[in-house]
């Protein structure tokens, strides 16, 4: 954090003609173009405390109420500054102004050179709903991004360049977040965003609980060639240049690990990079049904996860992975494009594989694994019939199979796995699938009922019996009647998720419907109404209709 008095210089810049300070904020500077961040530090009630003490006394730092203050300081070097302060409980708002030279001296202020250092941040001016708010309006929350520019505009000021002093050094030019790629993905991590886009010709955008969010300057191609282009491996550039396209993984100390995606585009490079957790995700932690844990203790057979893309398939196989890792000791092999989770050492064996990197395809690393003596093989993604085909085989030979597969649903799962092979391997295929499927799970992450996060909805598919005549006999549309009268076979349909999480209150009725395959009977099991069913009338209606029959009764018996 810069001391106070390296700020406060901000103020003699003609450009510049405001300082604002909050509690829970960064420090910022208000120019013609609106308000814009000096620094990413965000101010503790302490530090605010003890700031507005050395610039004003602790006289008039105790009379400071919700009634804003006002007082005129003589700071070193410049002009008469003015002073406003209030108060409300623990938030605490200063605006430093510059006045000019003639204003007179409060007598026993102390000059603003010495105060101690501190972080800050703004209140809102009249009519700039996009401004920080002071304590005498009611609060809202800080701002998500530390160093958020408040009012863009296409020539933003920029902080002046002043002489050294021999009070202090000058204040050092200031980095904007967004032309620092690493400041990028540590600000994705923190804002808790699953996905970080930096895209030529836009504002860096964070998806946080799925909507995307611009943040900071519109990026120009060049700078965005600079951020990307030296991220990627040099194995992967001559890939870039043919398929335009590549992906793979990136990790650092400070912002932790990322999967990536650069292309190109039409108004250049584009970076899309996935936010990979810290620590390894469990069933628990992501919302699951602890029933999915059943299908890891099984010796053979075929596990699929599916669901859209960027709906948590990756971290439900990671979890499954987890929990075989820690019950057992089996040796487990992944492939992977790229390698995203790290897991550590525990109870089993774990070869992880990076396609690319390790072996140069999915098919060929299936191929490969049957002599590597494997008891889970992990593929990433059944992309193609080659890898499916190699997948089945696998599990039919005495290795259980996990992988994830870009489908809307169970049903629609095994029919994708039958409709890559020619019809002639079809029936071959509905018999592999019918003795090898062991579990499908398909689920969905959709806004959270408080907005500020995500939560899964899964519909679980086990094998049984049933499943696998319906499979081996072509009659897969007959899977959502299995699935209707199947809770005894551990089967959770889609909907009665969604109804479990509007009961709990993890997400809304409104949402829910929005993605359920039935929204009349969603709404109706949580509701207790059949859909359809007339509402009861009033009561004073009711009371009226009592009052017709009985006198059209009163007529017939006169």
């Amino acid at each position: 954090m810069k001391p106070i008095a390296e700020m406060l210089r901000y103020l003699s810049h003609p450009a510049i003609t405001e300082l604002a300070l909050t509690t829970g904020r960064c420090p910022m500077i208000k120019s013609l173009n609106g308000y814009e961040p000096v620094d990413n530090a965000v101010l503790t009630a302490d530090e605010l405390n003890r700031t507005l003490l050395a610039m004003v006394g602790p006289a008039r730092a105790a009379s400071v109420t919700e009634k804003p203050v006002k007082w005129s300081v003589r700071a070193e070097g410049m002009a008469t500054l003015s002073i406003i302060a209030a108060r409300r409980g623990e938030l605490l708002s200063l605006r430093v102004m510059r006045t000019g030279d003639s204003a007179a001296t409060v007598p026993g202020a102390r000059p603003a050179e010495a105060a101690a250092e501190a972080p800050a941040a703004p209140e809102a001016p009249a009519g700039d709903p996009n401004a920080p708010v002071a304590p005498n309006i009611p609060p809202i929350r800080p701002s998500s991004v530390g160093m958020k520019v408040i009012k863009a505009s296409p020539n933003p000021v920029q902080p002046p360049t002043l002489q050294p002093s021999p009070a202090a050094p000058a204040a050092p030019p200031r980095v904007e977040f967004w032309k620092d790629l690493p400041s990028l993905m540590e600000e994705a991590r923190r804002l808790g965003a699953s996905d970080l886009h930096v895209v030529a010709g836009r504002p860096a955008l964070f998806r946080v609980a799925s909507e995307l969010r611009p943040e900071g300057e519109v990026l120009s191609p060049e700078k965005v060639e600079q951020m990307l282009l030296p991220q990627v491996p040099a194995r992967l550039r001559p890939v870039l240049e043919k398929d335009g396209s590549c992906d793979f993984s990136l990790e650092s100390a400070a912002s932790g690990r990322f999967r990536v995606n650069v292309c190109r585009q039409r108004t250049g490079f584009k970076g899309s990079f996935r936010v990979i957790s810290r620590e390894i995700p469990t069933l628990e932690s992501l919302g699951l049904p602890p029933s999915i844990a059943k299908a890891a203790h099984h010796h053979q057979g075929l596990i699929v996860v599916t669901g859209p893309s960027g709906h948590g398939k990756t971290s439900t196989l990671t979890a499954l992975v987890d929990l075989i890792n820690r019950e057992s000791k089996h040796h487990v092999l992944t492939v992977e494009d790229p390698v995203e989770y790290l897991h550590p050492r525990k109870q089993a064996l774990l070869s992880q594989r990076e396609v690319g990197t390790h072996t140069r395809t999915f098919a060929s690393a299936l191929k490969g694994s049957l002599r590597e003596d494997p008891d889970v093989i992990v593929v990433g993604e059944l992309r193609d019939t080659e890898t499916v085909r190699m997948a089945l085989a696998a599990s039919e030979t005495g290795h259980l199979l996990i992988s994830t597969m870009n489908t809307p649903s169970a049903a629609k799962t095994i029919d994708r796995l039958i409709d890559l092979f020619p019809p002639g391997d079809q029936a071959q295929v509905r018999l592999t699938l019918a003795s090898s499927l062991r579990l499908i799970v398909s689920q969905r992450l959709l806004p959270s009922a408080d907005g500020k996060g995500l939560v899964a909805a899964a519909e679980v598919l086990p094998g049984s019996v049933a499943l696998g005549n319906l499979i081996r006999d072509n009659k897969t549309f007959q899977i959502p009647s299995l699935q209707q009268r199947g809770k005894s076979l551990g089967i959770i349909r889609f909907d009665d998720s969604l109804a479990e999480l509007v009961k709990a209150g993890k997400t809304t009725l409104e949402i829910a419907r929005g993605f359920a395959e039935s929204p009349d009977e969603l709404e109706a099991v949580v509701t207790g109404k059949r859909p359809g069913a007339p509402q009861p009338e009033a009561p004073a209606q009711d009371g009226k209709l009592m009052n017709k029959v009985g006198s059209l009764l009163g007529r017939r018996s006169a």
